[in-house]
């Protein structure tokens, strides 16, 4: 099962006016888009829901970090540059982006050991929060196919190629794609009928 989705901005500015979270020191700046957990972490019952909620964010990020530091290290010893950013008209692809994955050790977040699969592209970063025995090959697969839905959805190469945050869209893709943190194996028929929509959605 997958317990966490989490879309990070890379070592970039967030909006006018902010900054990115404070980190440990020589830890890559990253601004946490967009997160959905699927089995909340137990909270402390003293806590308000609130304070739990702002307490789960800041997991998540340090886990974000942890994908920041993954990305710097494999682009560092790959020697690659990044792709220019705004891509070119129509070649939007994420087969080829780099991936990994880590593992979370107990009490990281999940009271149990957890995996991390992720990848990045351009300056954007997607990660699943998995169980230790989720199939990985399957979480990649599921990442690849949710990762390009998601930035036509929330119209990452619009004009600027900025970030518009549109959280019912990422949940839609989600509930579609990961309903209740379950992987599917979804044939091509499935996934052209989830592009319509999508296609639908965004040209509303």
């Amino acid at each position: 099962m997958v317990r966490a989705f989490l879309l990070l901005a890379l070592g970039g500015p967030g909006p006018p006016g902010t900054h990115p979270p404070p980190g440990p020191p020589g830890t890559p700046p990253c601004r946490l888009l967009y997160a959905r957990t699927f089995r909340n972490p137990p909270g402390n019952p003293p806590e308000s829901p609130e304070r739990q909620r702002l307490r789960r964010k800041e997991q998540l990020l340090a886990v974000g970090r942890q994908v920041a530091s993954q990305c710097q290290l494999l682009q560092a010893a790959s020697g690659r540059s990044p792709p220019p950013h705004p891509l070119p008209e129509g070649s939007l692809s994420l087969q080829e982006a780099p991936g990994g994955v880590f593992q979370l050790p107990p009490g990281d977040l999940f009271p149990q050991r957890t995996r991390v699969t992720w990848l990045s592209f351009l300056a954007l970063a997607f990660a699943l929060i998995c169980d230790p025995e989720e199939n990985l090959s399957l979480a990649e697969i599921t990442l690849r196919r949710l990762a390009p839905r998601l930035m036509v959805a929330l119209r990452v190469l619009g004009s600027g190629a900025e970030v518009l945050l549109r959280p019912d869209a990422a949940d839609g893709l989600l509930d579609h794609l990961l309903p209740q943190g379950q992987m599917m194996f979804l044939n091509q028929g499935l996934l052209q009928a989830l592009d319509r929509e999508l296609g639908r959605k965004t040209s509303q």
